[in-house]
């Protein structure tokens, strides 16, 4: 679980509301439905507009990733290609193919039942990097859809604010109404930039930055995998990958 994410969360809305209390504020003034329904709806109606079904669909996959995001633990893998170099000398490159069904990376395990073929080292590349930068493509494409929703939402909080005020401005003739609807209206433009700067944008750069720590694991893996398959001693592999590491 990533603490960060929760602690993040709850303190922007602890300081967001905690402010609106400090400043003489309720939270009553914050609650407005049909605000919410036009800011909500709208945004997600952009989004759906926009965006392929499949990517949608993967999008709400990832979005676990915020709060449990897979590990990618470099200096254990670096040790765990180690110990395949060391396999592979010991009893050939078809050694590697008991270590292939107890692997449970699905792209490491890939990776050594090719080498376990007997995979020819460029071929072994061109196959492993076409999966490595589609997987890549295809979630940073569902991050970028809480990204443009984020583009939307404040937008869509002023066409909700700019609707408020025209009901208002209906209503110029009952002076008693003007204060209390002109704040309702502004609550829109407050959920608008609120979701946006508070949750999707957010939750867009940490998405993007999971995924670019994935590919920096597949691709200190696919490294040591070509190694192997070019039969380079086990201390040298182990003291390429360490340029992987911060």
């Amino acid at each position: 679980m990533d603490i960060l994410s929760i602690i993040g969360v709850i303190l922007a809305f602890v300081a967001i509301i905690g402010g609106n209390y400090l400043e003489g504020g309720h939270i009553n003034a914050l609650l407005n439905g049909p605000a919410a329904l036009i800011v909500l709806g709208g945004t997600l109606g952009a989004a759906f507009i926009q965006t392929p079904l499949p990517v949608f669909k993967r999008a709400l996959t990832l979005f676990r990733w915020v709060f449990f995001a897979p590990p990618a633990p470099l200096r254990e893998g670096i040790g765990q290609v180690v110990n395949w170099s060391n396999i592979a000398r010991k009893d050939g490159l078809l050694g590697l193919e008991a270590v292939a069904d107890m692997e449970s990376d699905l792209f490491a395990r890939k990776g050594l039942q090719l080498l376990a073929d007997g995979c020819e080292t460029e071929t072994l590349r061109s196959i492993l990097e076409v999966e490595l930068v589609s997987r890549e493509n295809n979630d940073l494409r569902a991050a970028r859809v809480y990204e443009s929703m984020g583009g939307y939402a404040p937008t869509i909080g002023i066409i909700g604010a700019v609707m408020g005020l025209i009901h208002v401005m209906g209503n110029l003739a009952d002076p008693s109404m003007l204060g209390s609807g002109i704040a309702v209206a502004f609550v829109a433009t407050i959920y608008g930039v609120a979701l946006a700067n508070l949750l999707l944008l957010p939750i867009a750069n940490k998405l993007k930055a999971v995924v670019l720590e994935q590919s920096c694991y597949r691709e200190m893996l696919l490294e040591g995998l070509l190694s192997i398959a070019e039969g380079e001693n086990p201390r040298s592999i182990e003291m390429k990958l360490e340029g992987f590491l911060d």
